[in-house]
């Protein structure tokens, strides 16, 4: 009996320590990468490892090799990092550049590999095409799009596509110009969009990703609605439905999307503020769950996330309006488990963290923010 005891002991404990093992290499199992907006040695790109269970934030790497990183995107094999540079001055007279970065390690070391030359000022956004050949590019303040080419090392070729976006819209301090605000690849990698704050439009291009070349679609643009000045744009997993939250007026519009023609036809525009706010905010960026049924967009002012449910048709009905806990929300990721959801609040230099009730959509606060100088993107590898 003695015996058997031991043995049974020795299998718990042994079982146990196995189990403790295994949380421990799975904590930091997410590799998180996050910009640094600022110029000379503060501007990087940070890593951390991120324990999806806990909700921990560990700091593993930080790569100086690029400044004003203002927003940056992923390789589909995950192998390479590309990101807005901007030595010195941001939206300057220079043109920004787009630098090319090989992953090194699994801690999320950067290796330089090259820049080219983003063909624009104020570059803001960038997105990778699903075969991993094209970079394409927004150039804010000169209200342009550019699209790269992608080598096999990972490194980019000079611009292959530039196009200048022209005309303006109704709100004089903000639309008398073109402000192509962000750039996506659409799910089946057949046509790209820009939403150009300053025309109030969302513009299709015919992606050829053997030449990574741009042209305008047969539906050159689709309208938002008047002053809204649409952000950043982003597709459901369903790929049928395309939301654009626009920065001017706080709200998110939903698009249909038909997937043959690349055509989009506005279906919903609800706001992201509450009825009774009358202060000043701007909308930044949003997310959509990995199960598509939430979706959650900032409030730079009123400094909150807005959640949403995505119902039939893609329509949204407002659940909640949480406070962001810092100032100036600027970027949003999601775990792709769809646990938790990070927040960049860049004004406030911190990094918070909630957790997602698959349930309802709610947000629980995790822990205290974490410290950082002008995060400004979240990238979850």
């Amino acid at each position: 009996m003695t015996g058997w005891l031991i043995r049974s002991l020795f299998l718990v404990i042994v079982g146990s320590m196995g189990s403790f093992l295994m949380r421990s290499a799975g904590a930091g199992d997410l590799l998180v990468f996050v910009t640094a907006f600022a110029a000379g040695d503060e501007g990087a790109i940070c890593a951390y490892q991120l324990d999806p269970d806990t909700g921990q934030l560990e700091l593993v790497e930080r790569s100086s090799d690029v400044e004003h990183p203002f927003f940056i995107a992923l390789s589909p094999d995950r192998k390479f990092l590309y990101s807005i540079h901007a030595p010195g001055q941001f939206g300057g007279k220079d043109h920004e550049q787009v630098a090319a970065f090989q992953i090194a390690n699994s801690r999320g070391q950067l290796k330089l590999l090259n820049r080219q030359s983003a063909r624009g000022t104020a570059a803001c956004y960038l997105d990778v095409d699903h075969t991993g050949k094209t970079v394409v590019v927004a150039n804010y303040s000169s209200g342009s799009v550019a699209s790269l080419p992608v080598r096999p090392d990972g490194s980019l070729g000079e611009a292959a596509s530039f196009i200048q976006h022209r005309g303006s819209s109704v709100n004089p301090a903000r639309q008398q110009a073109p402000h192509a605000h962000s750039i996506i690849v659409s799910p089946d990698n057949r046509f790209v969009f820009a939403a150009d704050l300053g025309l109030d439009q969302v513009l299709g291009y015919r992606l050829d990703d053997s030449a990574a070349t741009l042209v305008a679609n047969r539906q050159p643009f689709v309208r938002t609605p008047p002053g809204a000045g649409p952000r950043h744009l982003t597709f459901d997993p369903s790929g049928k439905h395309l939301y654009a939250i626009n920065e001017i007026h706080n709200s998110v519009t939903l698009f249909d999307y038909d997937e043959k023609s690349g055509v989009l036809i506005e279906q919903q525009t609800i706001s992201t503020l509450p009825e009774d706010f009358d202060g000043v905010s701007h909308c930044a960026d949003l997310k959509i769950t990995p199960d598509g049924r939430y979706l959650y967009g900032t409030n730079r002012g009123h400094d909150s996330i807005a959640a949403y449910r995505i119902g039939e048709g893609g329509r949204l009905t407002r659940l909640a309006i949480e406070p962001s806990r810092g100032k100036g929300p600027q970027n949003l990721a999601i775990t792709p488990g769809g646990e938790l959801l990070l927040c960049a609040n860049m004004s406030g230099a911190n990094l918070s963290l909630f957790r997602i009730d698959s349930k309802t959509g709610g947000l629980t606060p995790v822990g205290e923010p974490l410290e950082q100088t002008g995060p400004s993107c979240i990238l979850i590898r």
